[in-house]
């Protein structure tokens, strides 16, 4: 990692083996790594230390990764922290509701070291460019 500070990535997932395995991938690529088993907890890591980004699960027990991607996105002081949401449904329901709410990507389960990787890597790069405003065109519209 290039920065003095290593970026950090918070986990949440409630499946402990598939946790500990995105854990281990991202932390031998040099991140520093927060896990949550849930999305309660999660959302309690979130606003205790906003991460730089968030991989989560969509289905799990007391708060999934739709409802906390809602809860974040109502927050301005978290609403811009990208977000990758993992599920092992992949049906055009499941895919438009992560785009509605602003997923930063979406990956079906079973994910790979690389899908992930490059996933997370595309994200923080879209993160560091800021978001996209429009061009500041003063009182006077363009002709």
């Amino acid at each position: 990692m290039p920065d003095d500070r290593k970026t950090r990535i918070l986990i949440i997932d409630d499946d402990i083996g598939f946790l500990d395995l995105l854990r281990i991938h991202l932390s031998a690529a040099g991140y520093a790594v927060q896990v949550a088993e849930d999305g309660v907890t999660g959302g309690r890591a979130l606003l205790a230390q906003p991460p730089d980004l968030i991989v989560s699960d969509v289905n799990m027990p007391f708060l999934d990764g739709f409802e906390l991607l809602s809860l974040m996105r109502s927050d301005t002081s978290i609403a811009s922290i990208p977000v990758i949401l993992l599920s092992g449904r992949s049906d055009g329901d499941t895919m438009a509701k992560a785009v509605e709410l602003g997923a930063a990507d979406f990956l079906t389960k079973p994910v790979t070291r690389d899908q992930l990787l490059e996933s997370v890597e595309a994200c923080l790069a879209r993160a560091k460019k800021g978001p996209r405003t429009p061009p500041d065109y003063g009182s006077t519209p363009p002709v």
